[in-house]
């Protein structure tokens, strides 16, 4: 977290991580589609022939707070080849929260466990604890052949500590749940440690108000819980 308290901005970071191909950039496509122009940046992405991030993918959602504080929202993604390690720590650095994208499928979980160990380490290797930062896991690709069961995604969530979500995200599924649960951890770890609601005044309500508000919420799980998408939003769901 920066907090500038003479130019009255907070800025948050939050890293989407995982295997290559995972549906990192994916999510991060479709959340931009769904967030009103006006409260959004522009979505930067390199893409190559062996996985679409080959350093990452930016989008900013900011709004100001009623106590006339400006906040940003950074969502960033790391690449997921192998080779490109000292570049996800490198993003790492100072995030706030991870979510991390896993492939549903079964024969994907040895990969799946290898990211997670990788990000263990790189955290560490950026003075980031693991036990400190907030952590989000979506299973990715449950429309796919030998992916999980609902069942199996239970027990997981069970057995952790981390909010777990359901996803296919090439369709938009569980995209936006995923991040509202990792804004949500984000918030809630920033307040214990820095006190967000006193020194800021920026309770969880409105923190999240404000950013799902401007967001396409329709055919999600959270459709009717902050209200109409204000006029000029984005209209109808992502393809």
């Amino acid at each position: 977290m920066q907090l500038n308290h003479a130019q009255r901005e907070l800025t948050l970071k939050i890293v989407y991580y995982g295997p290559g191909l995972s549906g990192k950039t994916t999510n991060l496509r479709k959340l931009h589609a769904r967030a009103r122009p006006d409260v959004r940046g522009r979505l930067l992405s390199v893409d190559t022939h062996d996985d679409r991030t080959l350093f990452f993918d930016l989008l900013p959602v900011f709004f100001s707070t009623s106590a006339g504080f400006k906040v940003k929202v950074k969502l960033f993604t790391v690449p997921g080849q192998v080779i490109h390690n000292a570049t996800r720590r490198v993003v790492l650095q100072g995030t706030d929260a991870v979510v991390f994208i896993a492939d549903s499928r079964r024969n994907a979980s040895q990969e799946n466990n290898a990211y997670w160990r990788n990000l263990q380490e790189n955290m560490r290797e950026m003075e980031l604890d693991p036990a400190q930062v907030p952590v989000v896991i979506q299973f990715n690709k449950r429309d796919l052949p030998d992916s999980l069961t609902d069942a199996e995604l239970a027990d997981i969530q069970k057995k952790g500590t981390q909010p777990v979500v359901g996803s296919v995200a090439v369709r938009g599924e569980g995209v936006v749940e995923t991040f509202h649960a990792v804004a949500q951890a984000a918030w809630r770890a920033l307040e214990n440690r820095a006190h967000l609601s006193r020194n800021v005044g920026l309770s969880e309500e409105e923190f999240l108000g404000q950013i799902f508000r401007q967001v396409d919420l329709s055919g999600t799980a959270l459709e009717g819980r902050y209200g109409a998408l204000p006029e000029g939003g984005a209209s109808g769901s992502p393809s």
